[in-house]
This record gives C-alpha cells, structure tokens and sequence, in this order.
C-alpha cells in the first residue's frame, strides 16, 4: 500500500512539472499568424542606416501555420501578382523558408534558389527577417506587423 501511495504521489508530481512546461511554452513568441510588411530597412553591414516604409498600394502578407508559409504581393504599378508556397522553420535567431512553387518568377527563382535562411527577430506583434550577406553582415530586412 506504502508503495502504490508513493507512486501515485511521484505521478502526480511528475505531471505537475510537466504541466508547467508545457504552459512556459505557451509565452514564447511564435511566427504562427498572419503578417503584413510594413518597411524595410537597409545595414551598413549591422546598424540601421535607412528606414524606407512600404509605398501607398503596395502590399505584401506573409502566413505562417502549421510548418507551411504562404506569401502575397500587390505593386501597383506591376499587373502580375506575385506569390509563394512552401515550408518553414524557426530557431531563436532563424527563419528558413522553402519554397515549393509559387507564380512564374518565382518559378524561374527557384531554379538558383529555393531556400531561404534569414536572422529572425521575433516579437508579440512583430517582427523581422533580415537578409544576410556571405560574410554574415547584415544588408537589409523586411519588417512585419502581426494582422492575426
């Protein structure tokens, strides 16, 4: 009897701990959602040097669920759309995307690339994917505000 009341105490203490686990988890930030572009920003190899904001029209959404990502473009002044499917993932400091198709451009692209690997800041509402050169300097980002 000792026995089985000591084991039933250890489960519940091993479920405790896990419950907590799992609920730090749930205030990571996550890239799961809806995002719209809203500027970029140019590096002089680590520091901001130029903000330029999206212009009146231009529009760009990125969507993140399930280990899929899927991207829109508007420009205005270009008729063509342009679009893009794959797969992504995180780590603390990455967003590495791999396109699987997307609209005729970017089906020529991916002839010399399909994966992308960017350094990620990542915020609540926010965040960045910044494109690194070959010698990890930072050259520019694309700045995201969560939509959903």
């Amino acid at each position: 009897m000792k026995k089985i009341i000591g084991l039933v105490l250890l489960m519940l203490v091993l479920v405790s701990a896990a419950s907590t686990n799992s609920i730090n988890k749930n205030y990571m930030h996550t890239i799961q959602g809806t995002w719209e572009l809203e500027s970029f920003y140019n590096y002089d190899g680590q520091q901001i040097i130029d903000t330029v904001p999206t212009t009146d029209g231009y529009r760009q959404v990125k969507m993140f669920y399930n280990g899929k990502i899927m991207w829109s473009r508007y420009v205005p002044v270009d008729k063509i759309g342009r679009f893009g499917y794959g797969t992504y993932s995180i780590t603390d400091d990455r967003l590495i995307e791999t396109l699987e198709y997307g609209d005729n451009e970017m089906i020529m692209a991916m002839d010399t690339m399909r994966i992308f690997t960017f350094e990620l800041q990542l915020g609540d509402d926010k965040f960045s994917q910044i494109s690194l050169d070959e010698d990890g300097n930072r050259t520019f980002s694309e700045n995201y505000k969560r939509i959903d």
